[in-house]
């Protein structure tokens, strides 16, 4: 499928704004290069529609590539709706499409595993994307993590995980084999949402038994609060992850 093929209906003003915001991304971090093949993650959440959505649409400033959308069923619904719906949608798209079924969530969820069910879900799934693009000659994964998500992660790693990291907006893996782009990084949350109601996208429950208790649901609430005293938190964030400045952190104790 070309990712350049546009759509009838794609000519509001927020469909203008927000995919003003997703080229400029690309081109800010050289994510996507002509002839890419890019393996879309579509998990079945609003974002990753708008995502999918937003690349079969004209670009201005992006060159031509193609694309695969790639949907991993963790195996929580057993009727498989979702991932049937998934289908027709795609089907009706003309989209090259994968959907695959696994028990990666129950897995992750299992008695052994009761500690960290998100972290090894996560990695399980990752480990599937990347075998598929390499199965669909695919040279970039994009995902559709936003601004709120790389912001989010960002205190995550900070407050449990003892790092100052987060998700990379162009992210090389495997030696440059591979590269992981995040093209709505530039893409304010709520501005997602309101895209995905606009286009009426799917809507579909999330089934994970953790979804509404996760570490990310605890942060999420969190700049929430802290936004209503300072409706800047989130913006100073991000910017602030482009201002590091080195010398006035702490160096790593020398080992004695």
């Amino acid at each position: 499928m070309d990712g350049n093929n546009s759509k009838p209906g794609k000519n509001t003003k927020l469909f203008l704004h927000v995919k003003k915001w997703l080229e400029r991304a690309c081109c800010d971090f050289g994510m996507i290069d002509k002839g890419d093949r890019l393996l879309v993650g579509v998990s079945g959440g609003a974002d990753s529609f708008a995502l999918l959505d937003l690349l079969d649409s004209h670009m201005v400033f992006v060159p031509s590539f193609s694309f695969v959308a790639v949907h991993i069923d963790m195996g929580f619904d057993p009727d498989e709706t979702a991932a049937k719906e998934m289908a027709r949608y795609f089907g009706e798209r003309g989209y090259d499409y994968v959907i695959e079924k696994t028990d990666i969530g129950p897995l992750a969820h299992s008695e052994v595993n009761r500690k960290n069910p998100c972290f090894l879900c996560s990695r399980l799934r990752r480990r599937r994307i990347f075998e598929m693009a390499e199965q669909k000659g695919c040279n970039k994964i994009a995902f559709a993590h936003h601004r709120d998500d790389i912001i989010e992660t960002l205190l995550i790693n900070l407050f449990y995980g003892r790092e100052i990291s987060t998700m990379s907006p162009n992210q090389s893996i495997f030696g440059g084999k591979l590269h992981i782009i995040r093209p709505l990084a530039y893409v304010k949350e709520e501005l997602v949402k309101k895209y995905s109601r606009e286009r009426q996208f799917p809507v579909f429950k999330n089934l994970c038994p953790t979804s509404e208790s996760s570490k990310r649901i605890y942060i999420k609430k969190l700049l929430n609060d802290l936004e209503r005293e300072n409706p800047d938190i989130r913006h100073n964030i991000f910017a602030a992850m482009s201002h590091v400045k080195p010398d006035y952190l702490l160096p790593k104790p020398k080992k004695s």
